[in-house]
């Protein structure tokens, strides 16, 4: 594929990996994902950010479709995980360049990850601009978001912010705008990235935020590191979704998850979900067995609130159960009513151990429900209270907000 013009004299030379399906146990779906890199033709020709390495023989082809690539003065590293900087010594060995432009953390970085010692790095921080001809770069640390190396570039000229990996999603798509493909998949997609990506950085992420209106840019193109730049109208729609989805403000929607051994905790898990529904708090239940935690964290975070079954275990939880809270905690979902239930043969320790890791995330926790064996009539109903307790507490708790 060659390179693409997005705006005079910049080109994508980014890849698109169609057969992605996981980065360090998040799954990526059947999207796939691409690993954007742009080209600056100016009196400094420069590449911001480069692509996974087995994709550094496209990136050196699309930059030869437009200049030969030992023409390349400057590289701008905006983030130095494998996938955006993978490419980076066979770019080096190529053009080498005059200048690698990083953030001070991702000096640090390149120098642990790659044979750096002879590099031409140039360290700067917000604030601190660079020439490069007609245009001058602008760059604005941010770090923890979501490495600590992280940074954007921007171009005044063309009114474009480089992102690194904020505002992305992993959408491996021909197309290269946000614009140009369906908008319920592209929403969908981007907030299963905020999710599983950035949800940890919400924080950061609104001082981010605010930090670029101080800059005073006039931003008209995002090109995020990963999937479809955002141009036009969709500059504002993405830069809301991420204040929104920074904020967390509970959603009149519920999550059940659970894993079952017998069918006990499965039957449990529909009464609950019952009670949701009933009480006017739309749900979807996902069965561990037959949902990737990817998936689940995508529906916690668009949740307001997040029930959990487990059946008891060598006098513990399920192992998918247990390794679902483990992930949940450590992208540190807010602002969520919960609450457990589970079956038990003779311990029963599940719905304890549940509740507490729930409470350990500062969920608002509503006393669960535990079934010995098989769910009577009355502990089915018991459940399908559950479920109406959840929503009743979640809709006052949208209200106060």
């Amino acid at each position: 594929m060659k390179s693409v013009e997005i705006l005079k004299d910049i080109h994508y030379i980014g890849a698109v990996d169609w057969d992605r399906r996981n980065f360090h146990g998040y799954s990526l779906s059947p999207k796939g994902t691409t690993y954007n890199a742009f080209l600056i033709q100016d009196e400094k020709n420069t590449v911001v950010d480069t692509v996974d390495a087995s994709f550094a023989g496209d990136l050196l082809c699309k930059i030869a479709h437009v200049m030969p690539v030992e023409k390349v003065d400057y590289i701008v590293v905006n983030h130095v995980e494998p996938d955006h900087s993978g490419a980076l010594p066979r770019l080096v060995a190529a053009c080498k360049p005059e200048k690698i432009v990083c953030s001070v953390m991702g000096e640090k970085a390149i120098k642990e990850y790659y044979d750096a010692k002879d590099w031409p790095l140039h360290v700067v921080k917000t604030g601190d601009t660079l020439s490069i001809g007609k245009r001058t770069l602008h760059f604005m640390e941010t770090r923890m978001l979501h490495w600590p190396d992280s940074m954007m570039t921007y171009i005044p000229h063309d009114k474009l912010l480089i992102s690194q990996d904020a505002f992305g999603q992993n959408y491996a798509t021909s197309e290269r705008f946000a614009d140009e493909v369906d908008q319920a998949e592209l929403a969908r997609q981007l907030s299963r990235y905020y999710a599983n990506i950035v949800l940890p950085y919400s924080s950061v992420t609104l001082k981010i935020l605010e930090e670029v209106g101080k800059q005073g840019w006039d931003v008209q193109m995002i090109a995020p590191d990963h999937g479809l730049l955002w141009r036009g109208a969709g500059v504002g729609q993405v830069i809301e979704a991420y204040r929104n989805f920074a904020l967390q403000k509970p959603a009149n929607k519920a999550v059940v998850f659970f894993d079952t051994m017998w069918r006990s905790t499965e039957m449990m898990a529909h009464a609950v979900a019952q009670g949701l529904s009933d009480a006017g708090t739309p749900v979807t239940v996902m069965s561990l067995k037959a949902n990737h935690h990817s998936d689940v964290m995508t529906e916690v975070f668009e949740s307001g609130a997040v029930l959990v079954g487990s059946a008891t275990h060598n006098n513990g939880v399920l192992p998918p159960v247990s390794a679902m809270l483990t992930y949940m905690k450590g992208l540190r979902p807010q602002n969520k009513v919960a609450a457990a239930f589970g079956s038990y043969g003779w311990s029963g320790e599940s719905l304890k151990l549940v509740t507490e890791q729930l409470t350990a995330m500062h969920f608002d926790v509503i006393e669960g429900v535990r079934a010995k064996n098989r769910p009577t009539h009355d502990q089915l109903k018991a459940c399908v209270d559950l479920g109406r307790k959840v929503a009743e507490a979640l809709q006052a708790k949208i209200a106060s907000f």
